[in-house]
C-alpha cells in the first residue's frame, strides 16, 4: 500500500517537475540545455531537494507543498539547483575551510539571481529583510557571486543568530552532496566541465542572440561571466616572465630507475643509464615592474602586490646567476628607475620603499623610457613588463617588443579595456598567493 502510494506521488511529481522546465524554457530558451541536465531521483531521506550536478535528488512530499504554493515556488525551487551547477557551487573548494558560510554564500548569491530576473514564472513579493541583506553587499560587492559573498561574510565575523537568521531566509536546498563531491576529487570532473560548456555556450547565446533576454537575466550573465575567467595562480603567471635555460645539476625527474636498477643487477657495478648532468629550468633574468604612483592608487595596496611579487622573486630557484628587474614608479611620468641586480638589493628595496608620484596616470612615458632603455642595451633579453595599475589612463597605441601585463588591483568585477596585445590580470586581496582572474 505505501508503494502503491509513493509511485503514485513520484508520478505526480515527474509531471510537475515536467511542467516546470516547459514553463522556464518558454520564458529563457538561453536556459534549454541546463533545464534538462540533472536526471531526477525521489528520496524520502531528504527534506527539501539536493543535487550532485548530475542527478536532482527530491523528497515528494515536500516538491508537492511547494506546488500547491503555487507552480512559482518549484520554478525557483528548480531553477535554484540549476544555478548552483551553471556555477560551479558544487566543484569549488573555497569553502572548505568555513563549510557553513559558504553554504550560505551560494544560497544568497542564486537567490539573488532569481530575485533580479524579471520574469513572471520566477516573480515573488521580496521581503524586506532579504532587500537589506542585498543591499549592505552590494555596497561593497558590485555583482553578488559566491565567492565575493563567502570572503564579506567571513570577514564580517558575524553572532551564530544572525547566521541563523540568514539561513533560514536563503536556504531553498540541501548541500550534503558537494562534500561527498569533494571527497572524491575525481569523480565529478566529468560533471564540471559539462556545465563549464553550458555556460561557455549560454554566456555566448546572451551576448548575442538573446539580448533581451540578457537585460531580464542581468544577474545570472554578470556572475556567468565572472565564473568564465580563465583561472590562474600568481605565481605561476610570473613564469611567462622566466627563460627557459639549461644548468649543470643533475636532473632527478628524467631519470629512469628500471634501466638503473636492471644493470647494477645483470652487471653488478654498470647501471644501463645515468643521472643527466644539466636540467632545463624557468629563470628569471631581465624583465621591467612598473607601478602606478598616481593619486587613484591606493598605497596600501601596491605595498601588497610588492610584497607578495618579492616572496615570489626572493626564492633562491627563481633567479639566474645574472639578471636585471628594472622598477619604475611612475604617475604622469616616469618619478624613479630602481635596478635590482641581486637578491640582497631586492631586499633592501622592499624594507626602504617609498611611494613617490602622487599625480595624474598615463602610460605611455614609461612604456617610452623601457624603449629607451632597449636602445641603449640595457637589457641582455627583455622578456616582459608587469604594469600594477588601477586601469584610469591613457595607454599606448603601438605594441611593444616585449610581452606586457596589466595587473589591476581591484575590489569589483567591472572590466577595463586594455589593448589587445596585452594581457590583463584581475586581482584583490585574498587572490595574492591564490587564484586570479586574467583575460588575453
Amino acid at each position: 500500500m505505501f508503494e502503491e502510494q509513493l509511485l503514485e506521488k513520484v508520478n505526480i511529481c515527474n509531471e510537475i517537475i515536467a511542467d516546470c522546465r516547459n514553463e522556464l524554457y518558454l520564458n529563457m530558451r538561453f536556459l534549454d540545455v541546463a533545464l534538462h541536465s540533472l536526471a531526477l531521483q525521489p528520496s524520502m531521506e531528504l527534506w527539501r531537494t539536493a543535487t550532485d550536478g548530475k542527478i536532482l535528488r527530491y523528497n515528494p512530499e515536500y516538491l508537492m507543498e511547494q506546488y500547491q504554493r503555487g507552480n512559482t515556488w518549484v520554478n525557483r525551487c528548480y531553477l535554484h539547483s540549476i544555478f548552483h551547477c551553471l556555477l560551479g557551487h558544487i566543484w569549488n573548494l573555497r569553502g572548505t575551510e568555513d563549510r557553513q558560510l559558504w553554504n550560505l554564500a551560494c544560497d544568497i548569491a542564486v537567490e539573488s539571481i532569481l530575485d533580479s530576473m524579471l520574469y513572471r514564472c520566477l516573480r515573488v513579493t521580496n521581503r524586506p529583510y532579504r532587500t537589506a541583506v542585498y543591499q549592505g553587499l552590494k555596497k561593497k560587492l558590485p555583482v553578488l557571486n559566491g565567492e565575493g559573498i563567502f570572503y564579506l561574510l567571513q570577514q564580517a565575523e558575524l553572532d551564530m543568530r544572525t547566521v541563523a537568521r540568514m539561513i533560514q531566509e536563503f536556504t531553498v536546498d540541501e548541500h550534503f552532496l558537494w562534500e561527498q563531491q569533494g571527497k572524491r576529487p575525481q569523480a565529478p570532473m566529468e560533471q564540471e566541465n559539462q556545465w563549464q560548456n553550458i555556460r561557455d555556450r549560454m554566456e555566448t547565446e546572451l551576448d548575442t542572440f538573446s539580448k533581451e533576454a540578457s537585460e531580464d537575466s542581468k544577474g545570472l550573465k554578470e556572475q556567468i561571466q565572472i565564473e568564465n575567467r580563465e583561472r590562474y595562480n600568481y605565481r605561476e603567471f610570473l613564469k611567462k616572465f622566466c627563460v627557459l635555460k639549461e644548468e649543470m645539476q643533475v636532473d632527478l625527474d628524467s631519470f629512469d630507475y628500471i634501466f638503473y636498477h636492471y644493470g647494477m643487477e645483470l652487471y653488478g657495478n654498470m647501471p644501463l643509464i645515468e643521472h643527466l648532468e644539466t636540467r632545463e629550468v624557468q629563470k628569471v633574468e631581465d624583465f621591467v615592474i612598473v607601478i602606478d604612483t598616481s593619486m587613484s592608487c591606493k598605497t596600501g595596496l601596491v605595498q601588497k602586490f610588492l610584497e607578495e611579487t618579492y616572496s615570489i622573486l626572493s626564492q633562491s630557484e627563481s633567479f639566474s646567476r645574472r639578471f636585471c628587474i628594472h622598477i619604475l614608479q611612475c604617475d604622469e611620468r616616469v618619478q624613479s628607475d630602481t635596478v635590482i641586480a641581486d637578491r640582497q638589493q631586492l631586499q633592501e628595496y622592499m624594507r626602504d620603499f617609498q611611494v613617490q608620484g602622487m599625480g595624474g596616470t598615463d602610460f605611455r612615458p614609461a612604456f617610452e623610457y623601457v624603449n629607451l632603455l632597449l636602445a641603449k642595451k640595457s637589457f641582455r633579453k627583455l622578456r616582459g613588463l608587469i604594469y600594477f595599475t588601477d586601469g584610469y589612463g591613457t595607454f599606448p597605441v603601438k605594441k611593444p617588443p616585449y610581452d606586457t601585463a596589466f595587473v589591476f588591483f581591484r575590489e569589483d568585477y567591472l572590466d577595463v579595456d586594455v589593448p589587445s596585445w596585452a594581457m590583463k590580470l584581475i586581482l584583490d586581496e585574498r587572490d595574492l598567493g591564490e587564484t586570479v582572474d586574467i583575460v588575453r
